[in-house]
């Protein structure tokens, strides 16, 4: 669809609004002709969509011509603007907002150009191609070198790549609260190098003495770092119920690693549960 903006009503509201939101945002411009401030925010809007070249659609829509959709949509008071992403609506405004204001709210449903590079990023990254996807990203952090999504993504190429002490510098100063796949990152990266135990001789020493704990460690460690997390978690927990002191309850902190590794869901559940109790 080449237009930036059309007149859209209920016969089409559909295909113009609903299914061309999941390609683009479509920012819907409820108004009428005998709206005042319709007549200033209407040329606005036509004007920002032609400035924007395509990155979002503008459908503007007569409600005295579309009741039905103005009902549908809480339309109390025009103009009122609506934007739809992915068929629903995620944000709108009513009344003839200044052009600053209006463009703040269009710059809230466009992608700005780091957030194209990274989506150009994880397109090449799922293809395979992690050099170019890399590529993208340095492009990205030259436009924003702050900007915590953009280091997060290359880090986790970085981990692709088991190039680990990378992927350590660019998670240093990144707040976990800043995106929660901070933590899932680190996590990552402390059980990255635990690949080459010998895992055999590990269940052995375990075997023949179960208070062995730094064995345990190091089998529950290799284990993760196997994908095999359950049973890295069962022996985790075995540390926690026989001595809290070892290495500094390293056997909780290891575990509450593991829940960020995994991010959540029933497992973490089940197991958040049974560390309570083994704690308490």
């Amino acid at each position: 669809m080449a237009e930036h903006a059309l007149d859209v009503g209920v016969a089409d509201f559909n295909r113009n609004v609903v299914e061309e939101s999941r390609q683009r945002p479509v920012v819907v411009d409820f108004w009428a002709p005998w709206c005042g401030p319709c007549k200033v925010l209407k040329p606005l809007l036509e004007k920002l969509a032609a400035e924007y070249g395509g990155k979002f659609l503008l459908a503007k829509i007569n409600s005295d011509e579309n009741q039905a959709l103005a009902a549908r949509y809480g339309v109390r008071g025009i103009p009122s603007v609506k934007a739809f992403v992915d068929g629903e609506v995620v944000d709108e405004f009513s009344g003839a907002l200044p052009e600053g204001e209006v463009r703040t709210f269009l710059d809230r449903l466009v992608p700005s150009p780091v957030d194209e590079l990274r989506g150009q990023a994880d397109a090449a990254r799922v293809a395979g191609d992690l050099p170019g996807a890399l590529q993208r990203l340095a492009e990205a952090s030259k436009l924003d070198p702050a900007h915590v999504g953009v280091r997060l993504d290359a880090a986790e190429i970085m981990l692709d790549l088991n190039e680990n002490e990378e992927a350590r510098r660019l998670l240093e100063n990144v707040a976990d609260a800043a995106d929660p796949r901070a933590a899932q990152l680190r996590a990552r990266l402390q059980f990255a190098g635990a690949a080459g135990e010998d895992v055999a001789a590990l269940r052995a020493r375990v075997a023949a003495d179960g208070s062995d704990l730094d064995a345990r460690l190091k089998l529950a460690t290799v284990l993760v770092a196997a994908g095999q997390y359950e049973p890295a978690m069962d022996e985790l927990l075995e540390i926690v119920r026989r001595d809290r002191t070892f290495g500094d309850d390293i056997g909780r902190k290891t575990l509450l690693s593991v829940f960020d590794l995994l991010g959540g869901g029933e497992v973490v559940s089940r197991y958040r549960r049974m560390l309570a109790s083994a704690l308490y």
